[in-house]
């Protein structure tokens, strides 16, 4: 396993549509288990395979929920309700973003054995779902971000408040 260089905005991969996943390989694998340790190094709960400059429909997801998510080929076949909150990317560091999204979600994906298998989430695996599967379209959070991005300095200071309160 390695870590892996993640592309920020700015560069113009993240920009652009990822080809569908034909048949796994080893260094398909290899690409995954890079992935999910570049994730975890940079605190995250998804990436994108564009994140790290591949232009691949792949997904790798962990919000602590006990599971480890890889979608390949994803396509979200339904959504429900909607939810608002605060959204980051590692492609966007050090800052975040109020967004709205489906509450609930139903993707359509194949696992690592190339067999399709259906997820629903709902909440935070709802939402990191649909912002993993918008980067593979090129499409990145701040295009959906209601007011303005912020600093993360400025959400921690909001978290630490609600501490103080409670």
């Amino acid at each position: 396993m390695a870590t892996r260089n993640i592309r920020v905005i700015g560069d113009e991969i993240l920009t652009k549509k990822c080809k569908p996943v034909r048949f796994m390989t080893p260094r398909i694998l290899q690409l995954i288990d890079d992935m999910f340790e570049t994730m975890y190094g940079q605190n995250g709960a998804g990436l994108a395979a564009p994140q790290v400059g591949i232009l691949k429909q792949i997904v790798v997801m962990d919000v602590d929920d006990g599971n480890q998510y890889v979608l390949i080929n994803p396509e979200i076949i339904e959504e429900e309700g909607s939810q608002t909150g605060s959204e980051g990317c590692l492609s966007v560091p050090g800052k975040y973003g109020i967004v709205t999204r489906p509450e609930k979600v139903k993707v359509k994906a194949l696992d690592t054995d190339m067999k399709e298998f259906v997820l629903e989430g709902e909440g935070l695996l709802a939402r990191c779902i649909c912002h993993e599967v918008a980067h593979l379209r090129g499409e990145l959070y701040v295009d959906l971000v209601e007011g303005e991005l912020r600093d993360n300095s400025e959400l921690e200071e909001e978290e630490e408040g609600e501490e103080e309160q409670a």
